[in-house]
């Protein structure tokens, strides 16, 4: 069996490497942070505050799908959100906060090549190929996982809530730290959670996990993915809670068809 690495690094030499790696992903980051924030202001009212108006792409579709009558609360073309802004720095700091997220989004996949290469010197070539594929399922599975987030998860979970009144006198008014909050929160954690099936694929190559466990404890799994799904929830409802554990369990079952095992 070949030495993983022709040349033996030392504790250093590591250092380095991971010196250069840290520099190279904060350049690429900074100029991504740069790039959202200078465009930012040309895409917030259409793509971030996009779910709040009823012309959102989502709303249509669903509409011309179930006809006007069917699930009135989501398909009614005249709903509108107003969102406010309570406190005087709240608009310049969503602007920064809102900037930094969508940065992180779009070099992710940059980010993890940086760590690929980082532990590619220490890999044997069997196991370059198994990390390649992770690599690409990996970033695959984010921005699939941040896609669902932003055209159903989010739209859904705000559409609900803002229309649930509790009483006719009761007015909401959402402010924009709130909606935000939900917004990053809702997408990056589907992002996050889209990494499932890739770490039971790992798992089952390490001989930790068989596709026999996964299907002998669906039913614990199943309780287990309700409690995840209530932990991660921003908004603590159990409509939110619902619509984030049916993608959960979709993932658990798409983690036992790619366990090797």
């Amino acid at each position: 069996m070949a030495e993983p690495s022709d040349k033996q690094m030392s504790f250093w030499d590591h250092l380095e490497v991971l010196r250069w790696s840290l520099l190279r992903s904060g350049i690429v980051f900074f100029v991504a942070l740069v790039g959202m924030f200078i465009a930012l202001p040309y895409i917030f009212d259409d793509f971030i505050l996009g779910a709040t108006s009823g012309d959102f792409f989502l709303y249509r579709w669903i509409g011309k799908l179930l006809g006007s009558r069917a699930a009135e609360w989501l398909t009614a073309t005249d709903f509108k959100v107003e969102i406010i802004s309570i406190h005087v720095t709240t608009q310049f700091m969503t602007h920064i906060s809102s900037a930094a997220s969508l940065a992180l989004i779009v070099t992710f996949p940059y980010l993890m090549y940086e760590v690929w290469r980082f532990i590619a010197p220490a890999l044997y070539p069997n196991e370059k190929k198994n990390v390649s594929f992770a690599f690409v399922l990996g970033t695959l599975m984010f921005f699939l996982g941040c896609a669902l987030g932003y055209t159903v998860i989010f739209p859904f979970t705000l559409r609900f809530l803002t229309q649930y009144t509790i009483g006719t006198g009761i007015v909401n008014q959402i402010s924009l730290d709130s909606y935000m909050h939900t917004f990053t929160m809702l997408i990056l954690v589907m992002g996050i959670v889209f990494e499932m099936p890739l770490l039971v694929w790992l798992l089952s190559r390490l001989g930790i996990l068989t596709k026999a466990t996964l299907k002998k404890y669906r039913r614990h799994a199943i309780v287990a993915l309700l409690i995840l799904a209530a932990a991660i929830t921003p908004t603590g409802d159990p409509f939110t809670l619902m619509v984030m554990f049916v993608p959960l369990y979709l993932l658990y079952e798409f983690g036992i068809l790619l366990a090797v095992k």
